[in-house]
């Protein structure tokens, strides 16, 4: 009871017992009328104090698609989740973020391999909930090449200026792949991924080692042509379809422990983004646009990464992976290995 109501109760003891009860009667009424208005008045207040930020990180590039359909179509507001997107230049900007707490999670699109980096520096960082495996048929990474080049395979890239995506992630396999198709004497230059058509126009970089929509853009307009896609599961994994989980959709583990709930009703929603995704293409297509480098009707010609939620993992799935991830041990790149079993949210 606070000070003021106090004060009012023994003020009235003096009264008579009727009057006192009265009084009281009076007193309680009144308080549940105020709470009744309250809560029926403002109830999207109260929810809005009661659910956290989610802040997401997100490259922008095709395979993030169903993040950007979540939000254009109201699956995260119709969950009563405050989702804000974070674009980044580049994946690691977005594990740096939640590194320093200023984002919640990656969408998809987010390069695995930097999202790992960030675990080594801070274990237990984050819980993967959907990766983007692609692959020949299921096309997101592709050397990409000036439309008149007279360069016919990847071991024609000798010698020549090869501009890559930034981060160590791209930077690496771009290197790899080209040792392993038999390339040698070349450079590799970083650059923002909605500058490679330009830089393959001025005739800065020969040769781009790229993610879609990089690819579809240039061939649209009529700038530069696909040399080949689907390079990593080949050069890589060895297969040209294999699933190369390049790109992950993430929670920070500390946003899971503290919010468990809201976390679970994230992840629902987001999978309602991938099923548009899959089932309706077409339909989730022109959400790339304001998003990615490419818009309009040119949405329709963006070709589709697939999607694996956590609980859709196979064991050849997780070797796969790990495969991908022992890469960048043995080259150095990553100072202990992170076993992969162990990132997957477990629901």
């Amino acid at each position: 009871m606070s000070k003021k109501i106090r004060k009012q109760a023994s003020s009235t003891s003096s009264l008579a017992p009727s009057s006192f009860s009265a009084g009281r009667r009076r007193l309680l009424a009144a308080a549940a009328a105020g709470a009744t208005v309250g809560i029926l008045g403002a109830p999207a207040i109260v929810r809005a104090q009661s659910m956290p930020k989610i802040r997401i990180g997100f490259w922008p590039v095709a395979s993030a698609l169903p993040f950007f359909v979540a939000l254009e179509k109201g699956y995260f507001k119709e969950a009563g989740l405050d989702v804000e997107s974070l674009k980044f230049a580049s994946a690691q900007q977005v594990m740096e973020a939640m590194l320093a707490g200023r984002a919640e999670g990656s969408a998809n699109g987010t390069a695995s391999a930097v999202l790992a980096i960030g675990e080594i520096a801070q274990p237990g960082l984050f819980k993967i909930f959907c990766t983007n495996p692609t692959n020949a048929k299921y096309v997101l990474d592709e050397f990409v090449l000036p439309k008149g080049s007279a360069v016919k395979s990847l071991a024609d890239l000798k010698g020549k200026r090869i501009g890559s995506g930034p981060g160590v992630q791209n930077v690496t396999l771009a290197k790899v792949m080209l040792e392993r198709a038999g390339a040698t004497g070349f450079t590799v230059t970083e650059l923002p991924i909605g500058q490679h058509v330009a830089a393959l126009a001025a005739g800065q970089v020969d040769a781009v080692y790229t993610l879609e929509p990089t690819g579809t853009v240039g061939r649209l307009t009529g700038v530069t042509r696909t040399l080949e896609a689907g390079v990593v599961a080949k050069y890589i994994l060895g297969d040209p379809m294999a699933p190369w989980h390049g790109g992950a959709a993430s929670l920070t583990t500390e946003f899971i422990k503290k919010h468990p709930d809201v976390a679970k009703k994230y992840i629902v929603a987001y999978t309602r983004g991938v099923d548009l995704v899959r089932t309706k293409p077409n339909e989730a297509r022109p959400f790339l646009k304001g998003y990615t480098a490419i818009e309009g009707p040119l949405t329709s010609e963006v070709p589709m990464s697939d999607y694996m939620l956590y609980n859709e993992f196979k064991s050849s799935d997780v070797a796969y992976f790990q495969k991908f991830y022992d890469l960048f041990l043995d080259k150095g790149i990553f100072e202990k290995r992170v076993v992969v079993d162990r990132l997957l949210y477990k629901g």
